[in-house]
């Protein structure tokens, strides 16, 4: 009997390990290997099989850089109409525009989604993950997303989660012909908090922030030219 139960205590932590090694493929390179095969609980296998759904998949690691001034058609970015606007003020002198008390009484998503896959209710995350993090999202007009697509010249609107309220160092990595990173810091609310963001330069754009010594998830935006846009392409300098 003892000796079936060092089987089975094996057996589990390998399955375990199993799931561990599954959950923790690159979503933003596209792996998509499903655990649900591993894991016998229906519900975590949906929610592992939910964060494993990869994003499109564009070049951003080729050499030579002529990627980056390739226009895309208005297609690329259908899914993600929801989550920019090609109208409002711009950003002057920083990353975001100043932090603003976000009432999520007010405004509660149906749904979240990290990358381009299966959304989670807000209702089921909220009750899942720990509610002491720090969180960043695009906010649509009825759902929040990690992962957007959007033309050049465009503005979205970040939803921050802040537990602990203070200073905020906010970071934002571009990828292009050459990878920059900038840092700004921002007074964040306690709780939830909005800001713009002006996609105005082609590239992939990494953002994050920090409170209280705890970095957020990172949010990536896609920003492409659109063919046959007469939008001017500007350069963050």
């Amino acid at each position: 009997m003892k000796y079936s139960k060092i089987l089975l205590f094996m057996a589990t932590l390998a399955a375990c390990l199993l799931i561990g090694i599954a959950f923790g493929q690159d979503n933003l390179n596209g792996g998509n290997v499903s655990p649900s095969g591993i894991n016998p609980d229906m519900g975590l296998s949906g929610m592992l099989n939910w964060l494993d759904q990869p994003v499109p998949s564009f070049p951003w690691y080729t050499t030579g850089g002529a990627f980056y001034s390739q226009a895309v058609p208005v297609t690329t970015f259908s899914p993600f109409t929801e989550y920019y606007t090609t109208s409002g003020m711009p950003i002057v002198g920083g990353i975001i525009s100043t932090p603003v008390k976000f009432d999520i009484t007010q405004k509660t998503p149906s749904n979240v989604y990290y990358g381009a896959g299966v959304g989670l209710p807000y209702t089921q995350y909220v009750s899942t993950v720990p509610s002491k993090t720090n969180d960043l999202w695009v906010q649509g007009a009825t759902n929040w997303t990690q992962y957007v697509v959007t033309p050049v010249g465009t503005l979205i609107q970040l939803v921050a989660n802040a537990p602990v309220g203070g200073p905020a160092g906010f970071y934002e990595i571009v990828q292009t012909n050459t990878n920059a990173v900038k840092y700004n810091t921002y007074q964040f609310n306690q709780g939830y908090n909005t800001m713009n963001f002006n996609a105005d330069q082609v590239g992939r754009h990494m953002l994050y922030f920090v409170v209280n010594n705890q970095p957020s998830n990172v949010v990536v935006v896609d920003v492409f030219a659109q063919a046959g846009s007469t939008t001017p392409v500007h350069t963050i300098s």
